[in-house]
């Protein structure tokens, strides 16, 4: 509501409640007569309930009915009275956060941290962590598709809505509300046998082709070994490892090779000294000759 989470309720629910707990009424001592529309209307002279409205009012393509907890509210603006129709009441006080909150904010970080860490964990601990993460993966996907497969086989066979676990991919529900198993009524109008009978034709289609197309034995194994390959590599490496592979990757240095090469590059400077040596001392022998033949 207004860019704000708030708990709210409906309110023929508030009424079906004070009704069905009449031992809530004592705690308004010599008020406790009050039927629940006086009671609501206490509450919203006092502000801690604020009557809503839906923001979407119009059906969504394929629906009967408006939702029945809406994900987005407004306040009401004409009259702020309680009424049983179609009328949403929010609670305007924040309830103290549960305890199990404020560990969560604080684990949070701890937890987003941990997993940054994992590629430097011993060995064991990346294996409990692999196969634990892989364990739940496989039994939510195992969840979805059985869940699919008794909505398919319950809708084709008895033209019946039933969804087992209705609110595991809701957005916004409570921890209790999401995991609740049992549906709630279907009071939608069955489907047509047209219908139920091309999507029987259209499921046999598809589980036919899928088997005519599954991959071999061969291509299975090779698939597997291709994700144990990348599986390993990722569990058995190290920081160790890391700086290993550094080390062998450079090139290796060899002192005979950087000798001789020391000795070519200063080569040619030696070379050039020496035949100016030799030269100057041919010229002084030619000399001292001149001077004897001279006297």
């Amino acid at each position: 509501m207004e860019q704000a989470r708030v708990e709210y309720f409906r309110g023929k629910d508030f009424v079906s409640f004070v009704k069905n707990h009449p031992e809530c009424k004592e705690v308004l001592e010599e008020d406790s007569d009050l039927d629940a529309e006086d009671i609501a209307n206490v509450l919203l002279g006092k502000n801690l309930l604020v009557r809503c409205d839906r923001v979407t009012k119009t059906l969504r393509p394929g629906k009967k009915k408006l939702s029945t907890w809406p994900a987005h509210l407004e306040i009401f603006r004409d009259d702020q009275a309680f009424s049983e129709t179609d009328a949403f009441f929010a609670w305007t006080f924040e309830k103290r956060h549960p305890l199990w909150q404020t560990l969560l904010s604080f684990f949070w970080p701890v937890l987003t941290l941990a997993i940054c860490l994992f590629p430097v964990y011993p060995h064991r601990c990346k294996l409990i962590v692999l196969y634990s993460c892989a364990g739940i993966l496989l039994m939510i996907l195992s969840l979805l598709f059985v869940r699919a497969v008794a909505f398919g086989a319950m809708w084709i066979l008895f033209g019946k809505r039933v969804w087992f676990f209705p609110n595991i991919l809701a957005e916004e529900a409570t921890l209790k509300e999401l995991f609740r198993f049992w549906p709630k009524k279907d009071e939608e109008e069955p489907p047509k046998w047209t219908s139920r009978l091309f999507y029987t034709v259209v499921a046999v289609v598809v589980v036919m082709l899928l088997r005519r197309h599954a991959p071999d034995e061969a291509a299975r194994a090779r698939y597997q070994r291709r994700m144990s390959n990348i599986i390993d590599d990722v569990l058995e490496w190290s920081p160790k490892l890391a700086l290993s592979g550094l080390m062998e990757n450079q090139p290796p240095v060899n002192i005979t090779e950087a000798a001789n090469n020391s000795s070519d590059a200063a080569g040619p400077d030696h070379t050039e000294e020496a035949d100016l040596d030799e030269t100057q001392g041919e010229e002084e022998a030619e000399d001292l000759t001149n001077s004897d033949i001279k006297t």
